[in-house]
């Protein structure tokens, strides 16, 4: 791995508490349902638990936490869990709990339903990033059966869908369907509004029946869906480590080029964590990212960039896949690039010595009816 993995993950762990944030806890149950969680995912022994009279802390052990995932990188903590635990349907919730409990941050939850819910989110995400099957295209379009399109080139909810079951046809195309035109920005959106739209139903409907009238009215996207839906942990300032990733987290990767982020979609890569070292591939589902593959290909956009028939700059991607392909067979080269690129990227607007790497990473506000923090601005 590169410099920025030996500098930024020392290995420092604080895992989560639970409670202490103004909602009424009750410690001792907390830790009899955790416990009980733990043990049924083979994960108890592993784990430290204190409790006070209003929280509840948890994180793994420092052993464990030094196996399984040294200077906190878990890009193979889902292959150790396998090798520990077994790999079985309860898998990815498993490598879910096991890296939140590694967290370098302190992660706070209002009560032990919340943190459930923080969990079966990320599964929910990790499991449709998955299942995204997509056609990258400029020109967006979606199943007209559950989408309008309006003039501005968003899509309002039909009335009467499901946005659940609309968010799943957008995303997840049946034997047969053709897939739909995305860019990678709104791709992640629905990935991520599926999951809080599954959770809302199971947790709190009357969440889920305002994220469904808010979709039919005028659509959460781009810079208000960061800010209404999703919190974000690290800062610029103080990145988290360079290779903790929990299923569910959502990621931009930066492209660094100045040239080819000129291309319209190339700017960079919004991916979703999908866990046992893979990233999201929305345009072919089959073929998930590596770390190490996604920083290749993003490097090699500059090297596929031309100017099509009316001027504007476009990427050639079976040229960024052969170069990728020449990359990886080269073992000095695919050195160089990786040192190229696995650094933090630079500020916004700044092309000068960074890489991808970004230094935060987002996920899904709270949802549970005493504690949801999501407010709706005005539609």
């Amino acid at each position: 791995m590169n410099r920025i993995y030996k500098e930024s993950g020392q290995g420092e762990h604080k895992g989560v508490r639970i409670g202490g944030a103004g909602v009424a806890t009750d410690p001792g149950r907390d830790m009899r349902r955790l416990r009980a969680w733990l043990d049924e995912l083979g994960l108890l022994s592993h784990v430290r638990i204190e409790a006070n009279d209003s929280s509840l802390c948890a994180g793994l052990v420092s052993e464990s936490g030094v196996t399984w995932a040294p200077h906190l990188d878990t890009t193979a903590l889902g292959e150790v869990l396998a090798e520990q635990c077994g790999r079985d349907e309860r898998h990815t919730e498993r490598e879910v709990l096991t890296g939140l409990l590694l967290s370098p941050l302190t992660l706070d939850f209002p009560d032990f339903d919340e943190f459930e819910s923080a969990v079966r989110i990320r599964v929910d995400t990790a499991q449709a990033g998955a299942a995204t099957s997509l056609r990258f295209d400029i020109d967006q379009y979606r199943p007209e059966a559950y989408w309008e399109r309006l003039e501005t080139g968003s899509f309002n909810l039909r009335p009467g869908c499901s946005l659940v079951g609309a968010l799943a046809a957008a995303t997840q195309p049946g034997p047969g369907e053709d897939p739909y035109g995305f860019g990678c920005y709104r791709a992640s959106e629905y990935v991520m509004l599926l999951a809080i739209a599954r959770e809302a139903a199971r947790a709190h409907p009357e969440l889920k029946q305002r994220l469904r009238e808010r979709s039919s009215r005028r659509p959460i996207e781009s810079r208000e869906f960061h800010e209404v839906l999703l919190r974000e942990l690290g800062t610029f300032e103080e990145p988290l480590p360079a290779c903790w990733f929990v299923p569910g987290d959502r990621i931009w990767f930066r492209n660094p080029d100045a040239h080819s982020a000129d291309a319209e979609g190339f700017e960079g890569s919004w991916v979703i964590y999908i866990g046992d070292g893979l990233f999201s591939n929305f345009w072919k589902r089959n073929a998930p990212f590596t770390l190490e593959r996604k920083c290749v290909e993003i490097y090699h956009w500059r090297n596929a960039t031309y100017r099509g028939e009316d001027g504007g700059l476009r990427v050639d991607e079976d040229e960024v896949a052969r170069r990728v392909a020449l990359t990886e067979a080269d073992p000095v080269e695919h050195a160089r690039v990786l040192a190229l690129m696995q650094r933090w990227r630079d500020p916004r607007g700044v092309y000068e010595h960074g890489g991808c790497l970004d230094r935060t990473r987002e996920c899904a506000r709270w949802v549970q009816p005493n504690s949801c923090d999501i407010v709706f601005p005005p539609a």
